[in-house]
């Protein structure tokens, strides 16, 4: 083997790039011959399309846009308007019927027997049922109240009956003294936090309305008080022979069902708005699907900057033809718009098309377009069925002369491969050594690849010895570094609940090393029987030697504590303790608070820490952003001033280290405060440990796949006062707030 400027002469390389060159003079010149022949072919094809497209173009007239217009889109938009409002009247209907029942029996009671009743029922899904359900203020034990629920009772089955047959998710009856009546195959909507929760159907616009205006009544739209979904209500109320409102019974249509039948007939261009009395459109398309200013969505129409959607607008809700008006929207392109009243609620159906959908000379030249292809096709397959059969059998005969040449050289090349790889798969451990022979002896890359292995495996026998050593060291290190691991852990307060004697708090912490071991830490105890110790710190740097100053710190700082000092003095102790010793130049941050449970006062000190995130009762979780000491460790003499908190009965305390707003993700974008607080006050009522979790769960989903780099610690204390847990909490009964 031989090298010649770069050229290796005699080589593999040499023989498998005249192997290439030989195939690529085959395959370049057959190619040449098939593009040549297909490339004739395809011009005349474009040609003739392109000559049967032109002239069908032309064959479009403007006569046929003309009657597009006028006929189809004011027919179609009048059509479903008529439909929109057949879905209102039917549920209008619904209602009207409903009340006449109840106005039937409440002005005769003695023909009727009360019939039992009950409230939501836990896990109650897909079963119709009748539940009640009172407001804070309604009296359940009242026996004329009882009567009356009673008695209305006996329309229970009607009323399934008329959701079952008609697809309504819910009808429902509103009695003034603060009971609600519903009819639905869900239950669930009606619990909270494990018990029924109260509601009030006369705080609600359909009820308002009703009572006020006397009549039957459909609101604009409203959240669902239970699924939480965008709903239309219907609603009528119900009068006693003296003329006294004795109920209000409504029904709920879901603007979903709504959207859905508005796109189940759309298509590409075309657009529908429903317009209430007021100019507000309920319902409209996305923003990016149709042209309005975003500022104009839920707002008066009638006043809107764009003079064809104003126009159209006010013309319609003052009950004026409108039309088919052509104009620009706000993307400037021109539509078509024609509007149509809904009688039933006074509210407009309008359609917008855009001027090409409208023009249908876009379906004609389709349809011409699909048969000059379908011919153009026919034509073309002809033609390339001919080009298959005559590349068929060059490229046959080109593959043979390949077979020939590649069975030839690949004997001479492959006999010694064949022969190193039985060599190779036959090392075994204590026995790496690979032997050159003469076989190998090729003078081309076979013979180097030989040395190589050679080479390699006395190599291998060498390293093999090293992995050994190091191997041992690391697993070595490794088991040390998993018992570090539970000493740390078992230094921490872990056991659940920790304090399970006492029912006037509650506490749990939680410690995520971003290593095998950290420098964040925690702690909770009972200094005496009134007063509970509360604390946490983060160490700077991370590992075992953050790990070792963090043991020294929570030992010093607890050890001082139970001394019974306040927060201050702990502080100032603990940094003297730690700089009188402290070569490494490490310091640690902490918070400290004491508090007393007979009254729940809380005395607490900030050496450098986070703020600490406070929740009043029936408050929201906020930043407490007290006043910050220097950190301990780093300068001898610091002094500490302590603050006053008065927690009251379901007051909870939030302490974290930096490593909870710090938490990074892969876009190196911090967690913040704003998402620890949105994460706390998403379910603020939860009891600490779901606390913790519900923290955890939304920095894990913000994070995700990235590496953590620091230490993630947290903690969360819930004062129940002396009274405890029951008397914050109260049970789930059914009757009482959970």
């Amino acid at each position: 083997m031989k090298k010649f400027k770069g050229l290796i002469i005699g080589g593999i390389q040499n023989k498998i790039f005249n192997l290439i060159l030989f195939t690529v003079i085959l395959l370049v010149g057959a190619s040449t011959a098939v593009f040549l022949y297909h490339n004739h072919m395809l011009s005349d094809l474009v040609s003739e399309s392109g000559a049967k497209q032109q002239k069908a173009i032309g064959e479009v007239t403007s006569e046929v846009l003309d009657q597009t217009i006028t006929v189809t889109l004011g027919r179609s938009n009048r059509m479903e308007a008529m439909i929109a409002d057949g879905m209102f009247d039917a549920t209008a209907d619904r209602v009207a019927q409903t009340a006449d029942y109840a106005a039937t029996i409440l002005a005769h009671p003695d023909e009727y027997k009360p019939q039992k009743y009950a409230g939501p029922v836990s896990g109650r899904e897909g079963e119709w049922a009748l539940k009640v359900i009172f407001a804070e203020s309604a009296d359940a034990s009242d026996p004329d109240l009882q009567k009356k629920i009673g008695l209305l009772a006996n329309m229970a089955e009607s009323m399934i009956s008329m959701c079952r047959t008609s697809g309504m998710p819910s009808i429902y009856i509103a009695l003034p003294e603060g009971v609600h009546m519903s009819v639905s195959d869900d239950d669930g909507g009606w619990f909270v936090n494990g018990g029924v929760r109260r509601y009030d159907p006369r705080t609600r616009g359909w009820y308002q309305r009703a009572a006020e205006e006397g009549k039957m009544v459909f609101t604009d739209g409203e959240y669902d008080a239970t699924s939480g979904a965008y709903c239309i209500e219907c609603a009528a109320p119900v009068y006693g022979p003296d003329g006294s409102l004795c109920a209000v019974i409504g029904a709920d249509m879901f603007l979903s069902d709504m959207q859905k039948f508005m796109e189940d007939y759309r298509i590409d261009g075309e657009y529908r708005l429903l317009i209430n009395p007021s100019g507000r459109a309920v319902l409209a398309p996305l923003e990016e699907e149709f042209p309005m200013d975003a500022e104009e969505r839920g707002t008066d129409l009638r006043e809107s900057r764009n003079e064809l959607l104003r126009e159209t607008v006010n013309n319609a809700t003052a009950a004026r033809d409108t039309g088919v008006r052509l104009g620009k929207l706000a993307d400037g392109k021109y539509y078509y718009i024609s509007a149509s009243d809904i009688p039933t609620t006074g509210w407009v159906m309008i359609s917008a098309y855009t001027q090409e959908v409208v023009g249908q000379t876009v379906q004609l030249m389709q349809g011409n377009n699909e048969q000059i292809q379908k011919e153009s096709a026919e034509v073309y397959q002809h033609k390339r069925d001919k080009a298959i059969n005559s590349s068929l059998v060059l490229m046959l005969g080109i593959a043979a002369v390949m077979l020939i040449a590649a069975i030839l050289q690949g004997r001479r090349i492959v006999r010694p491969l064949n022969k190193m790889t039985k060599h190779v798969s036959e090392l075994r451990e204590g026995n790496l050594e690979f032997q050159m022979e003469d076989t190998y002896r090729t003078g081309d890359e076979v013979e180097e690849l030989a040395q190589s292995f050679a080479t390699l495996t006395r190599k291998i026998q060498e390293y093999v010895e090293t992995v050994k050593t190091v191997t041992a060291e690391k697993e070595r290190i490794g088991t040390e570094l998993t018992l570090a691991t539970q000493i740390q852990a078992s230094m921490l307060p872990h056991i659940v609940p920790a304090f399970p004697d006492r029912n006037d708090f509650d506490v749990l912490g939680s410690m995520d090393p971003a290593k095998e071991v950290g420098g964040d830490f925690y702690d909770y105890f009972l200094i005496d029987p009134d007063h509970l110790g509360v604390l946490i710190a983060d160490v700077s740097g991370k590992g075992v030697p953050a790990a070792l100053f963090m043991m020294a710190s929570k030992i010093i700082l607890q050890s001082v504590a139970m001394l019974g000092g306040s927060p201050a003095e702990i502080l100032t102790k603990t940094n003297e303790a730690i700089c009188s010793n402290n070569e490494a130049q490490m310091f640690v941050t902490v918070w400290v608070g004491i508090l007393e449970l007979s009254t729940g006062k809380l005395t607490a000190a900030n050496a450098g820490h986070e703020y600490p995130v406070l929740k009043n009762p029936d408050g929201r979780f906020e930043l407490l952003k007290d006043k910050h000491g220097f950190v301990i460790g780093g300068m001898e003499g610091a002094r500490y001033r302590e603050y006053e908190l008065q927690l009251r009965p379901g007051s909870k305390l939030f302490l974290y280290t930096d490593g909870v707003p710090e938490a990074t993700s892969a876009e190196k974008e911090l967690f913040g405060t704003d998402r620890m607080l949105e994460a706390l006050n998403e379910k603020p009522d939860d009891a600490p440990a779901n606390i913790l979790k519900n923290v955890r769960k939304a920095v894990d989903g913000f994070v995700k796949e990235a590496e953590q780099f620091d230490d993630l610690t947290m903690l969360c204390l819930e004062y129940y006062g002396p009274e405890g847990k029951k008397a914050v909490r109260g049970e789930a009964d059914g009757t009482r707030e959970g």
